[in-house]
């Protein structure tokens, strides 16, 4: 079949997430290396979305390949009732690059913070859960219910207990403040509520390391040690959602390694393999571990612990040391950074860019004193698309969401790519800064 028929076969017989079937429009990937992927026509895309910002260590990387093949041949299944040699080697990596203590496997992000939420409310008794508004958490229910992304309005009212509250949003401060000159109302907020809520009714505080898909906010450095102290005092545990922001982009294995602090529960997956296998993880603490010693841990998967999966995890581990992943990120995100304020200081279209490691966004405003954004609230706008449709005739795959752009490349990727993408996003920009400037037609 040519690239025509491989598309429209898919279209026939299969339904596309998050997406009016009528109006999907797929790539067809027929393959890739390192930053670069192919459709079924040869052109080479390259990939700064990595993919669903995923793919860390680049597409078809050799290493974690072979161990796939290899795992393959020596023992392809396993129940989760067995205790396998991969599934072991990855549960004490994980341990020794979190500090945590044990690791629940499950197939990806939202089994993981499904997993997460049902764990604190067995630990504690308790059965509230805190989650930010600008926040993603998974699509199956209880997950999307705890995410604050508009995805979740469909599927409402979702599951009981999930309580919300404001994100460390600085450029846009639900509270009116400055970073500088603020008293952490992000957080003092929380507490009002965990008092309003009723302390002894909370279970946990679920957050993303680093927010992603809502925005990529990246807190104030005191924000995850007040947060954890708040969390101290009340007796509830913070469950840190890593599925994102972890293994890498940010340049450590955890982005809330950056703040000092330590969570009570780690959730990852995407970085973990980085997509080659499907596998998420809840790593708890050595005092959540010694609960379930003699208490029963309601919960199981028939996938879980997947040999195949914990053994691509393991290599994809290894690359991320043996190929020196994290400084290559640290030395980038340096340069990206710079880049991006460049871009915010030329474009009248920019009004903010964030960005910590390789993990960044650019936010498009009509206007840069009233911050008025250039696309609604989960809605786009002809500049948006002007934009996402630029990006893609360059073959440059890119995440455009809300009135946002995201810059997030595989975690291998050189500074001539970097460089070569980010250059296409400024001719991007001129186009809507020209948008912008033309007179309003009668």
């Amino acid at each position: 079949m040519d690239s025509k028929d491989v598309i429209q076969q898919n279209r026939d017989y299969t339904l596309f997430s998050w997406s009016v079937q009528s109006t999907a429009n797929p790539i067809h990937i027929a393959g890739g290396k390192g930053a670069y992927f192919f459709d079924g026509d040869g052109n080479h895309w390259l990939d700064f979305s990595s993919q669903l910002i995923n793919i860390n260590v680049g597409h078809q990387h050799p290493k974690v390949l072979e161990a796939i093949k290899k795992q393959v041949d020596e023992l392809c299944f396993a129940a989760p009732a067995f205790a396998s040699k991969p599934r072991g080697e990855l549960g004490k990596r994980l341990a020794e690059v979190t500090g945590l203590s044990k690791s629940f496997f499950t197939l990806g992000g939202s089994e993981a913070n499904e997993n997460a939420i049902k764990i604190a409310r067995l630990v504690t008794g308790r059965d509230k859960i805190i989650t930010r508004y600008r926040s993603y958490h998974g699509a199956t229910m209880g997950s999307m219910t705890a995410s604050g992304d508009p995805r979740r309005w469909p599927v409402e009212p979702g599951i009981p207990g999930v309580v919300r509250v404001f994100d460390p949003y600085c450029y846009r401060c639900p509270f009116g403040k400055q970073p500088d000159s603020c008293r952490r109302e992000c957080v003092s907020h929380i507490e009002e509520v965990i008092q309003m809520e009723g302390p002894h009714t909370i279970a946990a505080i679920l957050v993303e390391g680093i927010t992603g898909s809502n925005g990529l906010i990246v807190p104030p450095d005191d924000y995850y040690p007040k947060l954890r102290a708040l969390c101290d005092k009340y007796g509830i545990l913070l469950i840190d959602d890593e599925v994102m922001s972890g293994f890498g982009r940010t340049g450590t294995y955890l982005a809330t390694q950056h703040y000092g602090i330590k969570p009570d529960i780690v959730t990852c997956a995407k970085g973990l393999t980085s997509g080659y296998m499907p596998l998420g993880a809840v790593i708890v603490s050595e005092k959540i571990a010694q609960h379930f010693e003699n208490t029963m841990l309601w919960g199981g998967l028939t996938y879980s612990s997947h040999p195949v999966s914990c053994a691509a995890a393991i290599a994809n581990l290894e690359v991320y040391e043996e190929e020196q992943i994290f400084e290559n990120v640290n030395v980038l995100g340096q340069h990206l950074g710079q880049r991006l304020e460049a871009m915010k200081a030329k474009f009248n279209c920019v009004g903010d860019v964030r960005y910590i490691g390789l993990f960044s966004v650019i936010e498009l405003v009509k206007n840069k004193d009233t911050r008025e954004p250039l696309a609604p609230f989960n809605g786009t706008s002809p500049e948006m698309q002007r934009l996402a449709a630029y990006l893609k005739s360059k073959y440059i795959y890119a995440f455009v969401r809300f009135n946002m752009v995201w810059v997030c490349p595989p975690l291998v990727i050189n500074q001539e790519d970097l460089d070569r993408g980010l250059d296409i996003y400024e001719e991007a920009l001129a186009l809507v800064d020209e948008m912008m400037a033309a007179p309003a037609a009668d």
